[in-house]
Order: structure tokens, then sequence, then C-alpha cells
């Protein structure tokens, strides 16, 4: 892998925040453009707080829940969430300022994880990636999620749609 694969993985978080700045400074939403931003942001993070309520980070394969769905379901929620922010700014720029972030830093973040994955959990993780490894059956866990930051993520979602709502009430 790259240096510069393993540096935006890395700084994804940071750069997310600088990002984020620019896109409400952008954004010129509207009520209609939050409602449907806003309710597929919101599906986003119900994949996101799914997936953090079976994860065992670094102990293993997690192979319940969305998992069994998907290789990357955190991600696929943060793209879903993307969209959705994209839709509720309302404007043009704001959007493909997102799109531009979340296709480096997602593709980025993948690459990373599927390497530290297989050096982790060698044929392990190649045999989940197949289809091969063995499904669990492990329920959702609320105290899991929270163990996994979750509600970090579903706060400053919060946060923006509230900062875009009081910039739609501005037009």
């Amino acid at each position: 892998m790259s240096d510069v694969t393993t540096l935006l993985a890395r700084a994804r978080v940071p750069l997310g925040f600088v990002c984020a700045g620019a896109v409400l400074w952008l954004a010129q939403p509207s009520p209609k453009s939050l409602a449907i931003g806003g309710a597929l942001a919101a599906a986003g993070e119900v994949l996101r707080f799914w997936a953090a309520g079976h994860l065992e980070k670094g102990r293993e394969v997690t192979q319940s829940g969305p998992y069994r769905l998907t290789r990357h379901p955190l991600y696929a929620g943060s793209a879903i969430i993307a969209v959705g922010a994209a839709i509720a700014s309302g404007h043009a720029s704001a959007a493909s300022l997102i799109v531009v972030y979340v296709g480096i830093t997602l593709v980025s973040a993948i690459l990373h994880e599927e390497e530290n994955m297989r050096a982790a959990f060698g044929d392990q993780y190649d045999a989940y990636l197949e289809s091969r490894g063995a499904r669990m059956d492990r329920a959702f866990s609320l105290p899991r999620a929270l163990k996994n930051k979750e509600h970090r993520t579903v706060f400053g979602l919060l946060l923006v749609a509230a900062i875009l709502a009081v910039k739609a009430g501005w037009k």
C-alpha cells in the first residue's frame, strides 16, 4: 500500500472536520433538501449503529449483523450519510466537496483496513472475503455500539443537521 493511502486513511477524521467546516460554510439548504438529505443520512447512521453494535474491533473478523451483508458496513453507512449531507447542503460546490472527500478517504481507509485485517487474521479474513468464513449469530449490543464510540457519530450528525436547519431558516 502506498504511503499516501496510509496517510489519507489515518488523516480522514481531521480532514473530515475541515471538510465539514467548508461544507457548512458553502451550504444553502432548503427545508426540502434538509428533509430528503436528512432522511438518507439517518438511514446511513442506522446502518453504522447496527454495525457498531456487532463489531469487536481488533479482536476478530466480525461476521454477524450487517457484516453478513457487506464487508464494510461502517464505511457503507458513512457513504450513505455523505450522500445525505450532499443533498441536505443544497449547494453543488458543497456536494462536490463531500463527494471528493468521501471518495478519496473511504477508499484509502478500506485499503488500509483490509491490509491490517490480513496482517492480523490472515486466512480467516480471506475466507470471510470469499464468504467461506464461519457465520456468527451474535445479537446487536447497545453497550458494544457505545464502546465503539458510535454515539459520537450520532451527535456529530445531529450537530450538522442543526446547523443546516439554522442556515435554512436564514433564507
